[in-house]
This record gives structure tokens, sequence and C-alpha cells, in this order.
């Protein structure tokens, strides 16, 4: 160091110099006026760690610090660690810090399902519509998707998971098969007015004789995700088993209320929405 300059000088000795750093500090250094000098006067010997490899991300230079989270939230679990590094840690310029690698990953999987439900629900309106060419029982059949939300956000609470991935893909599932108790009992009801039955007489009639079926559909179901939905803590299932606990909690709930909230809503609106074709 020479006025106030720091030069940064590296040297690499060969193995056998390197393996006492006492040995170090001992090794002859000439200097400018040729004397012959120990290291240790100038520098300071001493073991560092650095890292092993430079890793690199579109061209600039990353450290990469990683970390595994269990027993709680990812999404959860980066924002607070955002929080945390954003009130204690002051980046320098030129640096800056990105939350990365699963989470990331995760993110982009809920985005992409969030459309593909929405499409999800945009055919399934399509189809109806075709077969019942009225909106409003179309709406009437489609009242079971929320009522399936209802018990997999249930099912899912109860169970102490969390939303992710593969939750999502059973919400998107469970939105076919609410349809389907629907359509059972729409269909029939339409069947029964064009037969000229009363419309009292074909919400009682029509209900009593789409009970098993709609019933049995749905056990069905049920009885094959039960062992799925059992084993969540065994390897191997940690994506079957949220996806089957989301899907029995909306297929307990849109069941049971299939069969109380569709026959009233079709007797207030249906009927005229079948007129009116």
């Amino acid at each position: 160091m020479a006025d106030g300059i720091v030069s940064r000088v590296v040297m690499r000795y060969p193995e056998r110099l390197r393996a006492d750093r006492r040995a170090l500090a001992g090794l002859p250094v000439t200097t400018a006026t040729g004397a012959v000098i120990p290291l240790g006067e100038v520098a300071t010997p001493r073991f560092d760690l650095g890292p092993g490899l430079v890793r690199r991300e579109n061209v600039q230079r990353v450290a990469l610090l990683s970390a595994n989270v269990a027993g709680a939230d990812l999404s959860g679990t980066v924002e607070r660690a955002r929080a945390a590094v954003a009130a204690a840690v002051t980046v320098p310029t030129g640096y800056r810090i990105v939350f990365g690698g699963q989470f990331e990953e995760a993110a982009r999987g809920a985005r992409n399902l969030g459309w593909i439900a929405l499409l999800v629900v945009a055919a399934i309106w399509g189809c109806l519509w075709i077969a019942f060419r009225s909106h409003r029982q179309v709406a009437i059949v489609l009242i079971n998707l929320p009522l399936a939300l209802v018990g997999g956000i249930g099912a899912l609470w109860l169970s102490g998971g969390t939303v992710s991935v593969a939750s999502l893909v059973g919400f998107v599932t469970l939105f076919g098969i609410a349809a389907r108790n629907g359509v059972l009992l729409v269909s029939h009801y339409r069947h029964l007015l064009t037969e000229g039955v009363g419309l009292a007489e074909v919400i009682r009639r029509g209900s009593r004789e789409r009970v098993t079926p709609v019933l049995l559909t749905a056990l069905t179901a049920a009885l094959a995700l039960v062992p799925l939905a059992l084993a969540g803590r065994e390897p191997g299932n940690e994506i079957q088993s949220p996806m089957a606990v989301v899907i029995l909690g909306g297929l307990l709930s849109s069941t049971f209320l299939n069969l109380l909230v569709v026959p009233v809503l079709f007797e207030r609106w249906g009927s005229a929405g079948l007129a009116g074709r």
C-alpha cells in the first residue's frame, strides 16, 4: 500500500507450500531493492472461505442461498422472508435480491391454472347451453360450482393443508363433477315438463327419482379418493393427497346442497327459462 492505494496481488503456491500457514509466513520474498525478507513482514497469511464455483445467470454473477420449507406454506414463508430481508438488509448499488426456485414455479403454475379454470367454466357453460338452450337453466346447473368450493375450501382448512398447485388441480376437477350433479336433476326436470307434468310435481318426482343416481355417482368417486386422502403423509402422495382432499370435501357439500338448492331454483326460475326458449 502506498499513498493510501491498496493493490491486490494474487499468488498461487504449490500444494506442498500451502499446507501450513506458519510456513507461508516464512516464505522468502524479494523486494525492489533485491533484499530477501519473509512474506510475513509484508503480508498476513490467513485461511478464508470463498465460493467453490462462480455462478452466472444472464451474464451476471449470482450468489445462491437455498433453503427447504417444511410444515409451513411456501408462499407465505417466502413473503415473510421477503419482508424480513427488506427490513434488515441494505442492498448495495449494483446488487439485487431475487426470490425464485420452487416458489417461482408454483406461482407460475397457479396463474396458469387460474386461466385454465376460467376456460373450463366457459366450456362447461357453452356445452350446457347447447344442450338446454336456456341461460337460466345453465346458471342453475352451475350454482353447484360455488357449493363445491365451500366444501373443498373447508376440507383443505380442516386437513391443515395449504393452497398448492395440487389442490388447485383438485378444484378444477371438482368443477366438472359438481356440474354433472346439476345436469342429472335439471335434465330430468326438463324431461318431465315435456311430458306435461305440473311444475310442483316435476320438482317432487324429479328429485325423488334422481336422488339415488346422484348419491351413487358421488359415493363411487368418493370411495376411490378416500385411500389417497388418508395417505397424505406417505411418500409419493404429496400431489395426490391434497387433490383428493379438495375433491372429497367439494363432493360432500355439492352433493347435498345440490339436492336442496337446485330444486328450489328450478321451481322459481327454471321453468320460465324453458318456456322462453
